[in-house]
């Protein structure tokens, strides 16, 4: 199966089996709406009740004992009597609930087109490229790999990262024996995949969690690349799951970053602990710890400070934040993890090496990727840190923070070079 084919099917097409059980409910409930319950039940209660025939006559007949109205109503069958009492109140059909399948379909045709969305400006400028591309080279050669490799640098791909695909592409243009440029840009898209799993499995990666005790996240990352929104947009998705979320405001030097975080607090529903501005991060983390503890929460999020003056102070501080973690909950934090601006490129990579360096970085949220044409940064981030991407920032809503998806984030860029290809083969 082609690798397009493979997307298409993932993110837009329903699996035949989900397809099927659809159907199946579909048609069961058909037959349901030709027999409605709820009818019968009318036409029985209009043979068997004379309430309303039998007050218009009272009053006109001046009836002096109930006995009348015994004699009035008209036999119960034994067999309706012989019926549980909450018979008539519910329809007997118990709907269906949607499978699985159907419910994981539905989730990841979702997530596609928020990545498809997301990656516009990306897509718009790479696919625009990849395709004149397309357009000026008939036949795979030396040059069209020379151009091929300047237009993923553009992209932000990162210089190590496109020669490891150009050499693999080369690779695999002679083991298929592809000649036509066109069929180029499918291998292009599986590369990429490859290329951001590497050795690894291909599943998305997760948040950790501590089951059974408080889990605790560590975010870091400098001031303006969105990392208390981040935080409270998390919050919200995590208290829609059905979480409960303790937020710790250890960013306690940038102005206002108590009173942002305490905001979204509010608008998320969750406990917000925080001290004074200039306090000490380290004491604001160890009375979230505690508040969290007491309260019951699963989750503690931890905002840390983005602007310190030196790579020293800042590694001091972490340091310090991480030790009156580790010795309050054992093991923790489970996360620790880097946020980045996708829209300043390879100044997002210099401050991932910069925050790697200070702490143990354990994943990275990559924010507005929706607000930039290189949204290849992802891959170059993962090639050379080695260190996965889990959450993306697809857009300003509190909903658009999404878990990454090697799979999705492909789709996303190569969604309307996948809507060409269908469309051709339809005409042809």
């Amino acid at each position: 199966m082609g690798f397009f084919k493979k997307l298409k099917e993932k993110f837009v097409i329903e699996p035949e089996e989900v397809k099927e059980e659809k159907d199946q409910i579909e048609s069961g409930k058909e037959k349901d709406d030709e027999e409605p319950l709820e009818t019968d039940f009318e036409e029985l209660k209009g043979e068997t009740t004379h309430e309303d025939d039998f007050n218009s006559e009272l009053e006109e007949s001046e009836i002096e004992d109930e006995e009348s109205v015994i004699e009035v109503e008209e036999p119960l069958d034994p067999e309706l009597l012989s019926m549980p009492e909450d018979y008539f109140n519910e329809p007997e059909v118990e709907e269906e609930m949607p499978s699985e399948d159907l419910v994981e379909a539905k989730k990841e045709a979702s997530i596609a087109t928020k990545f498809r969305d997301g990656l516009a400006k990306t897509r718009n400028s790479f696919s625009t490229k990849i395709n004149d591309l397309v357009a000026r080279y008939r036949t795979v050669d030396e040059d069209f790999f020379e151009e091929l490799e300047e237009v993923l640098i553009s992209a932000d791909v990162g210089v190590s990262a496109v020669m490891e695909i150009i050499e693999e592409l080369e690779m695999e243009v002679k083991r298929r024996n592809i000649k036509d440029t066109k069929h180029v840009k499918e291998v292009i898209s599986e590369k990429l995949v490859e290329l951001y799993y590497g050795d690894d499995q291909e599943d998305i990666e997760e948040l950790k969690v501590n089951d059974g005790s408080l889990t605790v996240y560590l975010f870091v990352g400098v001031n303006g690349v969105g990392k208390t929104t981040t935080i409270g947009k998390l919050a919200h998705q995590l208290k829609s799951e059905g979480k409960q979320v303790t937020l710790a405001a250890g960013d306690t030097f940038r102005a206002g970053a108590i009173d942002q975080l305490d905001e979204w607090g509010k608008r998320a529903g969750v406990h917000v602990v925080k001290h004074s501005e200039g306090s000490d991060p380290a004491a604001v983390i160890f009375d979230g710890i505690k508040s969290a503890k007491s309260k019951g929460s699963d989750i503690l999020i931890c905002d840390t400070a983005g602007r310190l003056q030196n790579k020293v102070n800042l590694m001091n501080e972490l340091s310090k934040v991480k030790r009156v973690i580790e010795r309050e909950i054992p093991d923790a934090p489970h996360e620790v993890l880097l946020v980045l601006d996708a829209t300043t490129g390879q100044n997002a990579m210099s401050q991932a090496k910069t925050f790697a360096e200070a702490t143990d970085v354990s994943g990275i949220v990559l924010t507005k990727l929706d607000g930039t044409a290189k949204g290849g940064i992802v891959l170059a981030i993962r090639n050379e840190l080695k260190i996965p991407v889990k959450l993306v920032g697809l857009g300003e809503k509190v909903t658009d923070l999404e878990r990454f998806d090697a799979d999705a984030f492909v789709y996303g860029l190569f969604a309307d070079i996948i809507d060409e290809e269908e469309s051709s083969e339809l005409e042809s």
